[in-house]
């Protein structure tokens, strides 16, 4: 009798310890435990945990359902499906709709639109260390992802996940600011700095930690770019702050024309549009109609009155507008003395630039091989523009005082300055070198 109850015991035992092996998180509602989570639970345990915590676990939403059940151990690894937004989207069709809609899902093919992103370390492009780590929540076309599938950047196929984390997905965390801090921090695009340094910022972090009431106001990227947990977001101006039509104001619309030509929209030569400015269309990178503008400023001062008066809403942004004129004028008077280097030859047009004239979308290039190297005075347009521009007009709308000035306004005068002097010392140069010739 003793060796029965110790063999039955032994039994329940093993039986037990089987159990735990399969059986996931409390709370999961699946009838069938996947059997992923026995092997998972040793190779990647962090997933697992995720999962069990998820909310799909406790829909009953299992492994096989998102990366299908083809993969049933080391040997199938490769035939592992790894879900896209589409596959998102067999559950969440209105998501899904609305990040179609939204400039978000355009991120990856105007990171490959760009011309220097061809010229950059692919470690830095599909391996999402630099550019592609962000512009990767775009959408790829199925011959971008069979590319990147053979050179084995799988982990770049979702977009959903870039603000819902695997395996967690939590919509809590997407609703975080901090969620939008991953890209939109930086060098060309500090918004997380300018929003956590204004009182909007300020506000939410004092109520984070209990210091302001539950209901005291306290908006977030999300409340003001996301509104109502919408997955579509546009702004008037666009990332790079240039629009169509041009503006009445002739200076302006000078201004505008100029920096048209610096992005390659425009040829400089005969100011007709480039093939560019078809790539601007359809990305849908630029608000080109008034009333695509409109509709999109209404839409931010819709939630504006959420907090503030009407009237207050539309003078703030009516400052935002100022300034981009502003900034517009130094911008182009330093295109106009670099554009005229080129054209008294005194630079030479670099490997890859469509003119004799600055390209602005070769950003930071400094050469390795595939393109001559960019000029010292190129170099400081790309940085007035890239990153003191954008501060200018982005700290103003993000209301962020030192931004806005210091690190925006007060730069760009800077660095005109110091563009006019690195062009005095070209000609000068330049000047002798002639001046010896003729000898």
């Amino acid at each position: 009798m003793g060796l029965i109850r110790c063999m039955a015991g032994g039994l329940l035992l093993i039986g037990l310890v089987m159990f735990a092996l399969c059986v996931p998180a409390e709370g999961y509602a699946g009838e069938k435990v996947p059997s992923c989570v026995k092997c998972h639970s040793k190779v990647t345990p962090g997933i697992v945990s995720d999962w069990k915590n998820s909310g799909h676990s406790e829909e009953g939403v299992i492994c096989s359902d998102c990366h299908g059940d083809k993969h049933s151990g080391r040997k199938t690894v490769h035939l592992v499906q790894f879900p896209d937004e589409y596959t998102c989207g067999e559950c969440h069709e209105e998501q899904l709709n609305q990040f179609l809609k939204g400039k978000h899902s355009k991120g990856w093919v105007t990171l490959i639109a760009i011309p220097v992103t061809h010229l950059e370390p692919d470690e830095l492009i599909e391996g999402g260390k630099g550019c592609g780590g962000c512009h990767s929540m775009g959408i790829k076309p199925p011959e971008e992802k069979e590319r990147l599938k053979k050179m084995g950047v799988r982990y770049q196929n979702n977009s959903c996940d870039s603000c819902h984390t695997r395996h967690l997905f939590s919509v809590k965390e997407a609703r975080n600011p901090r969620a939008c801090q991953q890209c939109h921090m930086g060098f060309d695009h500090p918004q997380w700095e300018m929003w956590s340094s204004s009182k909007h910022g300020t506000r939410w972090f004092a109520k984070a930690r209990g210091n302001l009431p539950k209901d005291a106001l306290a908006p977030t990227c999300q409340d003001c770019h996301l509104p109502g947990g919408t997955h579509e977001n546009h702004t008037a101006w666009g990332f790079c702050g240039v629009r169509l039509p041009l503006p009445e104001d002739k200076e302006w619309a000078q201004d505008r024309i100029v920096i048209l030509k610096a992005l390659g929209i425009l040829n400089p030569i005969t100011g007709e549009a480039t093939e560019r400015m078809e790539i601007v269309k359809s990305l849908d990178m630029a608000r080109l109609t008034n009333a695509a503008w409109v509709q999109e400023r209404k839409r931010m001062l819709s939630v504006c009155k959420k907090c503030h008066s009407l009237s207050f809403a539309k003078k703030q942004l009516q400052m935002g507008d100022s300034m981009i004129r502003k900034a517009d004028r130094l911008m182009a008077q330093a295109i106009e003395v670099v554009a005229a280097l080129y054209r008294d030859g005194i630079l030479k047009k670099p490997t890859g630039y469509s003119f004799a004239y600055p390209d602005l979308l070769y950003f930071m290039r400094t050469g390795g091989g595939r393109l001559d190297q960019a000029s010292h005075i190129d170099q400081m347009l790309l940085k007035m523009y890239l990153k003191h521009r954008m501060r200018t007009y982005q700290g103003v709308f993000h209301a962020s005082p030192d931004y806005a000035y210091w690190y925006g306004w007060a730069m760009m005068t800077e660095d005109l300055v110091k563009i006019r002097e690195e062009v005095s010392i070209l000609r000068s140069v330049k000047a002798r070198e002639m001046k010896n010739e003729n000898k």
